[in-house]
């Protein structure tokens, strides 16, 4: 066994750090060689420098990166509808050249400023392209060699940690697990040789806790202790030495905190709730009262500059289909008390005339305009008003029904933690997880709910406004 993990190198904490860091290096280096070509083709064509207080410059070199974000590109490593990186920066790219000069031309604004003339944009835009593709490709390669080398050492083999093993394998198909499994529990290898007979592309090792001391010498990414393992005295001192070493220690909860941003319920208890850090976002704290205020402001601003829209939309609806422009209904709130949720009507007028039921893909409930407000969210557009109101905030977790809640508390353990907090028009679940409509589908969107609950913090709600945006203009919704 010592021989066989001696073939790779590991990767360590300070590794995971850099791989971490990539999309923030990915956005410096797009920064700088964005600024770096436009300075050098309008230098070259004008002998001259940029005016950079010009608010024409950054206007610019926001609409590429934001064209680049909404592309995915700031994860090197994800392929998206068969496209890579380097090829969704292209189209981004392009996407760019042909809204800017469209609205260059409409405006006429390059008449007054040649940093708007093509002779400049194009040169600089088709420079910063191959930077950007040659950055991607590099951060890509880097990924996969730093999950080449990292080694995983799981402590126990239940249930829950095989299938933390098997969901590793699917989100990183590169990378080394060692397995050891108590020599009591012999019943335990049927569940480490039924995983193998999956894990042809994953290489593993299965050992027992009595191959620990001499494994501890070596390097490791990470370790996992599995929930149901027993903690004697000298695995304990074993387990601080790695850890004192530098090396990571993980209970489950945490391993999925850290690398997947969520935290199943099903492997929470109740006094991980009593002595985990976090949950700052209860009532009465500061960051609530933070957090109302910027709700009223934005809200307040929401309902002044989207009043337009709504009014179209609601003109649409009429065209649409016969009923109401709005449709309102019960749903569970902050501590579990209910409220009317209002939201632009999607369903034809007798969708739930045989009750509450769980929507469907191509529902057959919803209208011809319904289908794109649900595909742009804009069918949620109202819920603002909910909002200003004080009953529910723009980004927590997703109100649900009180008739689909009993049947959930039944199914989902601490599934009324999502209620400690407002409820939100967006959040964390809904720009990670996938649209969904049932048990299993609830119990995913928790443990994303319950990380942000968790984890709560401005930088986090300004990072779920972004990833919102994407989803709306993406048309990721339903």
């Amino acid at each position: 066994m010592q021989e066989a993990l001696s073939r790779k190198e590991s990767v360590t904490l300070e590794s995971q750090k850099v791989i971490r860091s990539i999309p923030k290096l990915l956005l410096f280096s797009d920064v700088f060689s964005l600024v770096s070509s436009l300075g050098f083709i309008f230098w070259l064509r004008f002998n001259q420098l940029v005016d950079w207080f010009n608010p024409i410059s950054y206007s610019f070199i926001l609409l590429v990166l934001g064209s680049l974000y909404l592309a995915d590109t700031y994860k090197p490593d994800k392929q998206i509808a068969g496209l890579r990186a380097p090829a969704r920066i292209i189209l981004s790219n392009i996407f760019v050249a042909i809204v800017s000069a469209a609205l260059i031309y409409i405006s006429g604004a390059w008449r007054n400023n040649p940093l708007l003339w093509r002779s400049v944009l194009l040169p600089s835009l088709s420079i910063f392209t191959v930077f950007a593709v040659i950055s991607r490709t590099f951060a890509a390669q880097l990924i996969r060699q730093y999950a080449q080398q990292s080694r995983w050492l799981i402590l126990g083999t239940s249930k829950n940690t095989i299938q933390f093993a098997q969901n590793f394998q699917a989100h990183n198909s590169l990378g080394r697990l060692v397995i050891l499994t108590e020599d009591s529990d012999k019943s335990d290898f049927s569940n480490v040789s039924n995983f193998s007979k999956h894990s042809s592309e994953q290489e593993y090792i299965v050992g027992t806790i009595a191959d620990l001391p001499s494994l501890s010498l070596q390097r490791w990414t990470g370790v996992l202790l599995g929930n149901q393992i027993k903690l004697s005295d000298s695995l304990v001192q074993q387990l601080m030495k790695m850890r004192l070493q530098g090396i990571p220690v993980y209970q489950l909860p945490d391993i999925y905190e850290n690398l997947w941003y969520k935290l199943p319920s099903s492997l929470l208890q109740d006094t991980w709730f009593t002595f985990s850090t976090g949950f700052n976002l209860m009532s009465g704290n500061i960051n609530t009262r933070v957090k109302r205020v910027m709700d009223m402001m934005a809200s307040a601003l929401l309902l002044l500059l989207l009043s337009p829209v709504m009014l179209v939309v609601a003109i649409l609806i009429k065209l649409d289909s016969p009923g109401p422009v709005f449709y309102s209904q019960e749903r569970t709130g902050l501590n579990g008390k209910t409220f009317k949720v209002h939201k632009f009507r999607s369903m034809y007028q007798d969708a739930e005339k045989r009750g509450a039921q769980w929507a469907q893909k191509r529902d057959p409930r919803i209208t011809r305009v319904g289908y794109w407000l649900r595909l742009m969210r804009i069918d949620e557009l109202p819920q603002v008003w909910n909002v200003l109101k004080g009953e529910m905030s723009l980004i927590g977790p997703r109100p649900e029904r009180p008739q689909f809640d009993a049947q959930l508390k039944e199914a989902i353990p601490y599934y009324d933690v999502r209620y400690l907090v407002k409820p939100g028009i967006t959040g964390w679940a809904q720009v990670l997880y996938p649209y969904g409509a049932s048990i299993e589908d609830a119990y995913e969107k928790l443990s994303y709910d319950l990380y942000y609950i968790k984890n709560y913090s401005i930088w986090l709600d300004i990072a779920i406004f972004f990833k919102t945006i994407r989803v709306v203009l993406l048309g990721k919704g339903r």
